[in-house]
């Protein structure tokens, strides 16, 4: 059947639009057009919030990243102050180590010396040079002049340095010994021993009470903290003031030879 011209051309423009016309995607042309809009009006609020957590997260991290930088940084300064000190304290205790050795090896040089002095060879005695052995003790006694006199506290440091303290009286040979060096009758004459009055007893040196004296006359006087006890040869013992200067005796034990 022929078409007539004006057919043909509506026709011919209808093919063009068809042409022409917009591509969809797969999203448009599988949604309907209302879900289309939805969708979008949907997600931006969504990636809006996805955005603004981990915008969060990222300055979490790098606040708490400040903080413990800052707190590292805080704790290594007193950590290397302490570590300073800690070589400080070693070299200290390895300096005090060292002289504690050179001084027990120079005492033990003293002590070799002292008990065996070096003549043509050595020959080594009980007690050292000066010193008086009796039983199994050595004494010396210090007769020094009224300048060189000392206190009964004095008289005790003299002898510590001498490894060695004031006589204790614990026999008749102490006694003996300390009758035999004094002389006279006066303070004067005396010398000092290892017995004071303290807390109102009388003590020896080695911390034990007294118990059997020589005092003249008897009973003992009364312990008066300040007083000391000195021998003479004919009274025995006297209590003077511990702050008197007066000659003094030491003891020691003896070395086994």
């Amino acid at each position: 059947m022929k078409r007539n011209p004006q057919e043909e051309i509506e026709e011919m423009e209808e093919e063009d639009n068809y042409v022409n016309a917009p591509a969809w995607t797969v999203d448009e042309v599988a949604a309907p057009p209302d879900q289309r809009s939805l969708f979008f009006s949907r997600s931006s609020p969504l990636i809006a919030v996805c955005w603004l957590i981990l915008l969060v997260i990222m300055g979490l991290r790098i606040y708490f990243g400040i903080v413990l930088e800052s707190k590292i940084t805080n704790l290594t300064t007193p950590n290397q102050q302490l570590e300073t000190q800690r070589n400080n304290l070693t070299k200290q205790i390895q300096d005090l180590e060292t002289n504690w050795n050179k001084l027990n090896v120079s005492r033990a040089q003293w002590s070799i010396d002292a008990y065996c002095p070096k003549d043509k060879e050595r020959q080594c005695t009980a007690c050292q040079k000066g010193w008086g052995l009796r039983d199994s003790n050595c004494y010396a006694y210090f007769d020094a002049a009224p300048p060189n006199q000392k206190t009964w506290e004095e008289a005790r440091q003299n002898c510590r340095g001498r490894s060695s303290d004031l006589v204790v009286v614990q026999s008749q040979t102490d006694q003996d010994i300390l009758n035999a060096v004094s002389s006279g009758s006066s303070g004067t004459a005396g010398y000092w021993f290892g017995l004071r009055a303290e807390g109102g007893r009388w003590k020896w040196i080695d911390g034990s009470d007294l118990t059997e004296s020589y005092w003249t006359p008897q009973p003992p006087p009364p312990a008066t903290d300040g007083q000391c006890v000195m021998s003479v040869q004919t009274d025995n013992w006297i209590s003077v003031s511990c702050g008197e200067k007066k000659r003094w005796i030491c003891k020691m034990k003896a070395l086994s030879v």
